[in-house]
């Protein structure tokens, strides 16, 4: 089995700060990529950033120059720093990855979400 898990989401002002971290475990051979969506209340849920081998990177229009997505490929953990934050990109967060396992088999896996609230 592969697992992600979210940290780092909060309450954040208008115009600050965060970084979102993502630790992937388990039987991992070898990992495709990995990203970030997002779902706010009443919202369908959106792609925020992707990162895949090679460094090919996406990201959603209304993120693209705020918000930056990292990975460590040695530690198999994924980051998202974003700045300037807006009370929009209040949402619960989640990280995604695609995962080669021992067995060699693909898979897609999610993590639990973590919060984040941008609010004065």
């Amino acid at each position: 089995q592969v697992q992600l898990v979210e940290s780092g989401g909060g309450l954040v002002q208008p115009g600050g700060s965060l970084t979102l971290s993502c630790a992937a475990s388990g039987s991992i051979l070898s990992i495709v990529g990995m990203g970030w969506h997002r779902q706010a209340p009443g919202k369908e849920r959106e792609l925020v950033a992707a990162s895949f081998s090679g460094g090919v990177t996406n990201y959603a229009d209304s993120v693209k120059g705020r918000f930056t997505i990292s990975r460590d490929n040695a530690k198999n953990m994924a980051y998202l720093q974003m700045n300037s934050l807006k009370p929009e990109d209040t949402a619960v967060y989640y990280c995604n990855s695609i995962v080669i396992d021992n067995q060699r088999k693909h898979l897609t896996v999610r993590g639990q979400g973590t919060l984040v609230t941008v609010s004065s």
